[in-house]
C-alpha cells in the first residue's frame, strides 16, 4: 500500500444548493446557501460565487442571520455544531459542539443568544423522533465551546426545513407534521395542538407540507398534500380556532414566506409559478410563471426588497419585489442518471453530462457555475408521471470541440426502441452548437459505445450497438460550397454476429478497438482491416482504453470476470494481467496515467498508474461507498508546480468523479490548498461599502503607504501626474439643484477650479528658460570652435571632479557666455 498524506479528497463544487432556505444579507448584497459541507456566498447582483465558508465536517443543515449581529451567520451541521461565522471575511468566530446532529436551526430577535435547533430525541439516534429544543449560546473567549444544556421545547417535529416558524415576533413558535399543528407558547409556557382529519373522501390529502408565521399578527399560514394553503387564527385558544383556505397549486404546496412587514405571502409548488397573494385581500393574487422546476424553498431579504425561490433543478433564482427575475445561480444539476458519462468540452474546459430532461448541461468546474443548457431533444417535455420521453443517453466531442455527437433514446412499453443520433456542428457566432444531421434509427438496437476519432486529417465518428454491428460515420462535403458538410455512414463491421459493447481509438487515431463480448478485435481507419484479435482470460470486455505518449504501445481492457489485462500491441500478446473488480477505467489525455476504480467490499478503491510500471503512483482503500460510475481527467488551467514523485500525477490534470449519491468529489494536493487558501484571503471590497470616518483614515493611510511604495520602485511615478478631476465639478454636478448655494456664488470658485495655479506656472517658466539657454549654448558652441574644445577639455568626471547641480551648472553657463573683451583692453593699458 502506498501512503500519501499530500493528496486528499474534497468537494470541488456541484453540490446541492437547494438542499436548505438561502437566506439573504440586510443589505441585499450577498446570497448565502447551504453546498455540501459548506456554505456558499453569492453575489445578488452579479450572481458570481463570492467565497464559501468551510469548516463542517458533515453536511450543512441550515443557515441563518445573527439577530443581534447582521453581519454574521449561523450555521448547522450533520456533525453536530454549530459555527458562528463572518459571511464577508469567510472567518470562523466560533464553534458550539453540540453533540448531536443537527437537522434545523432556527432564530428570533426576541430570543437573543438562543438558538432553537431540530435534533433526534435522546435515546433514538437513528429513529425517526425528532425534537425542538433551546440551546442557550455560553459567552466564552474560546474558540470551541461546548453547549450541551439543551431545553425541550416541542417533540415529535419534522426534521424537514419549513416545518417550524416563529411568529409575532418571536412569542410563539408553530410547528407541523402529518395531520398536527402544534404551537407553543414562550410566555405562558404551553403548547396547543390542532388536528386535521386524513380526507380520503373525494382524494383530498390533508397533511401539513410547511408554515409561515405572520411576522406582526396572530395567523398561521399552512401548505398542504392537495394544493390548499389554511390561514389559521384565534389559536391561543384551542376551541375557538378558526381558519380560511386558499386553493391556486394543483399540487401540493412546498413552501410558503411571509414578507417582513406581513402584507403578502408567496407560496410555489410543482408547477414551477411564484404565487404573490395579498395578505388583506386574499382572493386577488400575483403570478410570476415559468421559473423553470418545482419550487422548494422561498426567501426573502429583511427589507423586503428581494425574494428568492430555491428549484428542484440546483437553482436559485432572485427576484426583485416588483417580481422580476433579476439573477439565476444555477448549480449542477443532479437528474435521475447520468447516461452520457462525463465528459469535458474541449473548447470551454466545461464538464458536460445530463442535465434537465432532454438536455445537456455545460458547467464550469472552477467557477462552479453552469455556463448554458443545450436543448437536445428539443421537445416540450412533460412532468408527468408514466410518460415514456426521449431521454440523453451518449454524448462525445471530437479533439478540437468542433463536432457533438448525440443519441437519444425512447422506449415505448411493447413498442420497438426510438433511437436518433444527432450530430452539432460548433458556431462562432452564436457561441454553441448548431444541429447539422439527425440521423433516424442509425442501429436496430441500443449504442453502447461512441467516440470521434481523434486524426486531425479526418472526422470520423464510430458507434457501437447491441444489434452485432460498429459503423463508422464520416462527414463528406456537400456540393454546395457555401454549405456545411453532412455526414454518412462509411462502414459497417462486425465479428463472429458477437455483440460488441465498447470500443476506444489509439492517440494518434491510426487503431481502433471494439470489443466483441470476449474478444478484443483491432481494426484500421485507413482500411477497415482487421489487423488482429487478442485473447483474454473468459470473461466479456467491458472497458477498453490505449496507452497514451510513451506508453502508446500498449492497450488495456475490464472484463466482467475481474480481471484487468494489458496487452502490448507490438507482440500482439498479453504483457500482465491482475484480479481487479474494475468498474471504472479512466486515462489522463496529457500524460501516461490512468484511473482505475474497483468495486470490494460494499465501497471503492483507487488505483493510479502506468501502463508500463508494476507499481501504482497513487492508491486509497475505500474511497466511498458504493460503486464509482462515472469520472474524468479534467485538463487544469494552470500547471502544478509539485516536485514530489507521489502527487505528480495531478499537476497536468485534476479527477473528478461522482459517488453513489451523486457527490462530485476530487483530489487536491498541499500545493492547491496553499494556493487557493492565499487567494482566499484577499479581502473583497465593493464600491457600495458605507464610508466611515475609520473606513476613510484607513484609506488615506494605505494610499500614501502604496504612493511611497510606488514611488521608491518606479521612477516613472514622480512625474507629475495631470489632475483627473476637480472637487468644485464634481460637487455641482452630484449635488441636488434645490440645496446649491446661488449661481453667482458658485461662479469664482468654478472659475477659479479651471485657472493653474501659480506654482505650476512658475516651474514651467523656470523650465522653459532652462531650454532657450540650452539652445543658446549650443547655438554658442557651434560659432565658437575654442569654447567646444575648452568645453572637451574641462575637468572629467574620472579624475575625481565633483558633480555639479543643476543650478551650479546654469551660473557656469552664465559666466562661459559673459562678455570679457573690457579685460583685455585694460591688460593693453
Amino acid at each position: 500500500m502506498v501512503e500519501h498524506a499530500e493528496i486528499r479528497m474534497v468537494h470541488r463544487g456541484g453540490s446541492k444548493i437547494n438542499f436548505r432556505e438561502p437566506v439573504i444579507t440586510n443589505d441585499s448584497r450577498f446570497l448565502l446557501c447551504a453546498a455540501g459541507e459548506s456554505v456558499n456566498v453569492y453575489s445578488t447582483s452579479t450572481e458570481e460565487y463570492v467565497h464559501d465558508l468551510q469548516g463542517h465536517t458533515g453536511l450543512v443543515t441550515g443557515v441563518v442571520l445573527n439577530p443581534s449581529n447582521h453581519l454574521q451567520v449561523y450555521s448547522c451541521s450533520a456533525d453536530g455544531t454549530v459555527r458562528l461565522w463572518d459571511f464577508t471575511d469567510a472567518i470562523l468566530i466560533k464553534t458550539f459542539i453540540i453533540g448531536y446532529p443537527i437537522y434545523s436551526i432556527y432564530v428570533s430577535e426576541k430570543h437573543g443568544g438562543v438558538v432553537f435547533l431540530v435534533v433526534p430525541m435522546a435515546n433514538y439516534k437513528s429513529s425517526e423522533l425528532f425534537q425542538l429544543v433551546a440551546v442557550h449560546l455560553p459567552h466564552s473567549g474560546d474558540q470551541e465551546v461546548e453547549a450541551r444544556e439543551l431545553s425541550a421545547v416541542l417533540c415529535d417535529v419534522s426534521p424537514h426545513a419549513g416545518a417550524a416558524s416563529f411568529g409575532r415576533e418571536g412569542e410563539y413558535i408553530a410547528a407541523v407534521r402529518g395531520l398536527q399543528l402544534e404551537v407553543f407558547f414562550f410566555k405562558k409556557q404551553k403548547s396547543y395542538r390542532f388536528s386535521l382529519k386524513s380526507g380520503k373522501k373525494k382524494g383530498a390529502k390533508n397533511a401539513f407540507t410547511c408554515i409561515s408565521c405572520h411576522p406582526k399578527e396572530d395567523c398561521i399560514a399552512t401548505g398542504h398534500e392537495d394544493g390548499k394553503i389554511r390561514m389559521w387564527r384565534n389559536f391561543n385558544q384551542k376551541k375557538e380556532y378558526t381558519y380560511s383556505t386558499l386553493h391556486w397549486h394543483h399540487g401540493a404546496v412546498n413552501t410558503l414566506c411571509f414578507t417582513p412587514e406581513g402584507t403578502n405571502l408567496l407560496s410555489g409548488g410543482i408547477e414551477s409559478v411564484l404565487v404573490h397573494w395579498h395578505y388583506t385581500q386574499e382572493n386577488q393574487k400575483d403570478f410570476l410563471p415559468r421559473l423553470g422546476a418545482a419550487i422548494t424553498h422561498i426567501a426573502v431579504s429583511p427589507d423586503g426588497s428581494l425574494f428568492s425561490t430555491s428549484h428542484s433543478d440546483n437553482k436559485i433564482t432572485i427576484i426583485q419585489s416588483c417580481v422580476k427575475v433579476s439573477a439565476v445561480i444555477q448549480g449542477l444539476v443532479k437528474g435521475d442518471g447520468v447516461w452520457t458519462n462525463l465528459i469535458i468540452d474541449p473548447r470551454s474546459k466545461a464538464l458536460v453530462l445530463n442535465g434537465k430532461p432532454g438536455h445537456l448541461q455545460f458547467y464550469s468546474l472552477h467557477r462552479d457555475k453552469q455556463l448554458y443548457n443545450l436543448d437536445i431533444v428539443q421537445q416540450e417535455y412533460i412532468h408527468e408521471e408514466g410518460l415514456d420521453q426521449f431521454e440523453v443517453v451518449k454524448a462525445a466531442f471530437d479533439a478540437r470541440g468542433d463536432w457533438l455527437a448525440t443519441v437519444e433514446e425512447r422506449r415505448k412499453k411493447g413498442a420497438e426502441l426510438e433511437i436518433n443520433l444527432k450530430l452539432w456542428a460548433y458556431d462562432e457566432l452564436t457561441q454553441s452548437f448548431v444541429l447539422n444531421t439527425t440521423v433516424t434509427a442509425p442501429h436496430e438496437d441500443q449504442i453502447t459505445a461512441m467516440f470521434f476519432s481523434p486524426s486531425p486529417e479526418t472526422t470520423m465518428l464510430v458507434t457501437t450497438s447491441l444489434d452485432g454491428h460498429f459503423k463508422a460515420w464520416l462527414l463528406a462535403d456537400h456540393s454546395d460550397a457555401n454549405a456545411e458538410g453532412f455526414w454518412a455512414c462509411d462502414f459497417v463491421g462486425g465479428y463472429h454476429l458477437l455483440k460488441p459493447g465498447c470500443c476506444s481509438f489509439s492517440a494518434d487515431g491510426s487503431l481502433l478497438s471494439v470489443g466483441f463480448q470476449e474478444v478484443v478485435t483491432v481494426w484500421s481507419p485507413a482500411s477497415w482491416e482487421l489487423l488482429t484479435t487478442l485473447s483474454q482470460p473468459p470473461g466479456a470486455i467491458r472497458d477498453l482504453c490505449f496507452g497514451r505518449l510513451s506508453c502508446s504501445k500498449y492497450l488495456l481492457g475490464a472484463s466482467t470476470k475481474n480481471q484487468l489485462c494489458c496487452w502490448n500491441l507490438l507482440t500482439c500478446s498479453l504483457e500482465w494481467s491482475t484480479p481487479m473488480d474494475v468498474s471504472l477505467l479512466q486515462t489522463d489525455p496529457l500524460s501516461e496515467n490512468m484511473a482505475a476504480f474497483c468495486s470490494q467490499s460494499g465501497s471503492s478503491d483507487l488505483f493510479v498508474f502506468k501502463p508500463s510500471e508494476p507499481r501504482p503512483l497513487y492508491s486509497q482503500k475505500a474511497l466511498c461507498t458504493g460503486k464509482v460510475q462515472h469520472a474524468v481527467f479534467a485538463p487544469r488551467d494552470q500547471m502544478l508546480e509539485s516536485c514530489e514523485e507521489r502527487t505528480q500525477w495531478l499537476n497536468r490534470s485534476q479527477l473528478y468523479f461522482f459517488t453513489q449519491h451523486m457527490d462530485l468529489l476530487t483530489f487536491s494536493t498541499k500545493t492547491e490548498e496553499d494556493r487557493l487558501l492565499a487567494s482566499s484571503k484577499q479581502l473583497m471590497v465593493d464600491d457600495s461599502v458605507a464610508v466611515t470616518p475609520f473606513y476613510l483614515l484607513l484609506g488615506k493611510h494605505r494610499g500614501q503607504q502604496l504612493e511611497k511604495q510606488e514611488a521608491l520602485t518606479n521612477p516613472m511615478a514622480e512625474r507629475t501626474q495631470l489632475p483627473q478631476g476637480s472637487i468644485a465639478i464634481k460637487e455641482l454636478l452630484h449635488t441636488p439643484a434645490h440645496v446649491l448655494p446661488s449661481a453667482s456664488f458658485l461662479c469664482a470658485m468654478f472659475v477659479r477650479s479651471l485657472l493653474i495655479s501659480s506654482s505650476s506656472a512658475r516651474e514651467e517658466k523656470e523650465h522653459e528658460e532652462g531650454e532657450m539657454e540650452r539652445e543658446e549654448e549650443d547655438s554658442e558652441g557651434e560659432a565658437d570652435p575654442r569654447l567646444g574644445e575648452s568645453a572637451a577639455w574641462g575637468p572629467p568626471e574620472e579624475f575625481g571632479a565633483p558633480a555639479l547641480t543643476k543650478a551650479q551648472e546654469r551660473e557656469l553657463r552664465k559666466v562661459k557666455t559673459f562678455d570679457h573683451s573690457w579685460l583685455s583692453s585694460l591688460l593693453d593699458c
